[in-house]
């Protein structure tokens, strides 16, 4: 049961009549927010995950592609620094994770930030932050799956000698016609999900638990083949590469915040929801500065350029067998699909929050009496993911990810600070700690990241935005529940 203890009290006023730009800043009050919580048109969803589940869904969406595959593209740009890019970009997660869980303790709903943007700076702000997690989840979903497939070859060929040739496993661009396994993970992953959370989370916290294995195996290996000379040259690209490779490796910090998008489904939210987050984080972060470290000092840095599988070739390169590669191949195939399965979960929820608000249409929020999911929304979002993993290449999709989350995540940070002044006496099941200094320090971190990309990922950020805001002045703002019921 949610604990009635986070609804305001009763004065709050309701949202007046708004129109012009003041239509803009129209705010959700939060006792509508969790009142509202798992109601769904035709069904609501099944409260059915614990503590342990939610901390399974966010290590789940969080631990995969970015240490099994975008580490080899990380390495060349840090050199052996790149244990400090995984740190720098582990420090921004963890501000933003203090603010997730705070607001998350309070606001236990679907939506993640874009709910607790809703609640604090208005409409269009919370849109921005809402298209932003379409962009987050829903490309970080096809680039994991991308991933997926290089394991996969590697697995393929470590057992039966035979690989899934490039026009099939490749997409346009680099060489193939399209990525057939990218597409055939998210369509599997679609499956398991059309069965019911509870479900989903029982295969989910099976695989979590295969991944941490696999990576554990690797670092016993891999220290073996340990070198103290491939450390000598520590930061051979100086600062910049470090900041340019940690803002790429934000990416492998996507996903903590699945577990905030689960606040409809879980037991006890006000209670598990900042532990699994914070909980998730810490144990991602450990595994990625680990096992980061013993690949570097087992490899040198240079000979990371233009590797597929590099976890799986340095267990070869140092065991002297195929056998260890083909399962951590085995390994990471199935902990890649837990992110495709967590991740494309997380995008079904804030679609479902926001279609309830009448931002996107209603179809998104249609429940299944049934199995108590949202399943026209989880096809119709796995499908637009699998054709997107099957002709998009992986670089363009990682680095798009890592904007739309920098910049919901710093929207978080804010949102802490404007309900903190807003509602100071609303109760909360977790604060973070020293007042404003970790959400703005969040908010800094995010920044000083987004300005570490390149033009061309900015470029592709602005006409995602502009397409966004074109659907919500043209569709959104006009449907929005808020709206109507000023009307």
């Amino acid at each position: 049961m949610l604990d009635q203890g986070t609804a305001p009290p009763a004065t709050e006023p309701s949202a007046p009549k708004a129109s012009g730009l003041s239509a803009l800043t129209r705010r959700k009050p939060v006792d509508v927010l969790v009142a509202e919580g798992g109601q769904g048109e035709g069904g609501s969803l099944r409260r059915s995950l614990s503590m342990w589940q939610l901390t399974m869904i966010s290590i789940g969406a969080t631990l995969g592609t970015g240490i099994f595959v975008v580490l080899g593209d990380a390495v060349p740009q840090a050199g052996p620094a790149v244990t400090l890019a995984f740190v720098i970009a582990g420090l921004t997660a963890l501000f933003s994770a203090l603010s997730y869980a705070e607001l998350a303790g309070s606001i236990p709903v679907a939506g993640s930030s874009y709910s607790y943007a809703y609640a604090t700076m208005g409409e269009l702000v919370a849109w921005v932050c809402g298209w932003c997690l379409v962009l987050e989840y829903g490309v970080s979903v096809a680039a994991v799956a991308v991933g997926w497939g290089e394991y996969l070859n590697e697995l393929l060929n470590g057992t039966i000698g035979v690989t899934i040739p490039d026009a099939l496993s490749s997409a346009p661009g680099e060489g193939g016609i399209i990525n057939l396994p990218g597409l055939i993970v998210v369509l599997l992953a679609m499956v398991f999900l059309l069965g019911g959370a509870r479900e989903s989370a029982r295969i989910n916290t099976i695989m979590v638990v295969v991944k941490i294995a696999a990576l554990v195996l690797f670092c016993a290996i891999g220290f073996m083949g340990f070198k103290s000379g491939n450390y000598s040259d520590f930061m051979p690209l100086g600062m910049a590469g470090v900041s340019a490779a940690g803002a790429s490796l934000f990416f492998s910090y996507i996903g903590f915040d699945a577990a905030s998008t689960a606040g409809e489904e879980a037991k006890n939210p006000q209670r598990d929801l900042p532990r699994a987050i914070m909980l998730s984080l810490i144990i991602v972060t450990a595994l990625y500065v680990l096992v980061a470290g013993v690949a570097v000092g087992a490899r040198n840095w240079k000979d990371f350029e233009g590797s597929e599988a590099s976890l799986a070739g340095i267990m070869n390169d140092v065991s002297g067998h195929a056998f260890w590669g083909t399962l951590l191949a085995a390994g990471a195939v199935i902990s890649i699909a837990s992110v495709v399965l967590t991740v494309l979960y997380g995008q079904t929820r804030v679609l479902f929050a926001m279609s309830r608000d009448g931002l996107v249409p209603k179809v998104f929020g249609k429940v299944d009496r049934k199995t108590g999911t949202p399943r026209v929304n989880t096809v119709i979002v796995s499908v637009f993911c699998g054709l997107l993993a099957s002709v998009i290449p992986l670089g363009k999709l990682v680095d798009a990810t890592s904007i739309g989350t920098l910049f919901a995540f710093a929207l978080v940070n804010i949102a802490v600070i404007v309900l903190r002044r807003t509602r100071p006496d609303m109760p909360r099941t977790f604060r973070v700690p020293l007042g404003w200094l970790f959400p703005v320090l969040g908010f800094l971190f995010c920044a000083y990241n987004m300005f570490s990309l390149d033009a061309i990922t900015w470029i592709v950020f602005g006409v995602w935005m502009a397409v966004g805001l074109v659907f919500y002045f043209l569709y959104g703002m006009r449907r929005s529940r808020l709206a109507t019921a000023e009307k």
